[in-house]
């Protein structure tokens, strides 16, 4: 079934964990994507007014990259500051459909700032699983400016330019299930 022809789904939708993922992507030094995600991650999705609502967190000491110095970095003060601020939020404050496309906007807070952001993605399902639960599926894309937030660590580059841009992309794959009636 096409967007279009779907409504997003009511009642409450909780995070399967195993079958979700929140990542980042920022171009460095100008040549290559570098890219990360989060381990421990969260959402919600309920509709039980005809007003659906979204929320979703990721731990910032979940932040997994391929190297562990560089991740104790991205947790340290010139990044996430994870001892500071251990969680990045996510509200939105409307959802609607745009043609193919499911269009989120809301609020992100990071490093004790808060941005509006909007996020364009797609919205697949409800299908029932192997357990007998319906699921659906959210994938979500949105850019940021990582100085916005206050991370703004960089280092020039001997042939120009610096190691980090300041856009970020965020990424989420969500598959919820609709919990069993008691």
């Amino acid at each position: 079934m096409s967007l279009t022809e779907q409504t997003l789904p009511t009642g409450t939708w909780q995070l399967d964990p195993v079958h979700s993922k929140a990542s980042f992507a920022v171009k460095h030094a100008g040549l290559s994507t570098f890219r990360g995600h989060f381990n421990e991650l969260d959402a919600q999705l309920t509709d039980d007014s005809g007003t659906p609502t979204l929320t979703g967190s990721v731990k910032v000491a979940s932040v997994e990259v391929p190297v562990d110095q560089l991740k104790g970095h991205l947790q340290g003060p010139d990044f996430f500051d994870a001892e500071r601020f251990p969680e990045i939020t996510f509200k939105a404050t409307e959802l609607r459909q745009d043609g193919e496309q499911l269009v989120v906007k809301g609020e992100l807070s990071m490093r004790g700032v808060t941005q509006t952001v909007e996020s364009v993605g797609t919205i697949a399902g409800p299908a029932q699983y192997f357990d007998g639960k319906d699921r659906i599926a959210l994938e979500l894309s949105t850019t940021v400016d990582r100085t916005a937030y206050g991370i703004n660590w960089n280092a020039p580059i001997p042939s120009g330019g610096n190691a980090l841009a300041d856009d970020v992309t965020i990424t989420v794959e969500l598959q919820l299930v609709r919990p069993s009636e008691a």
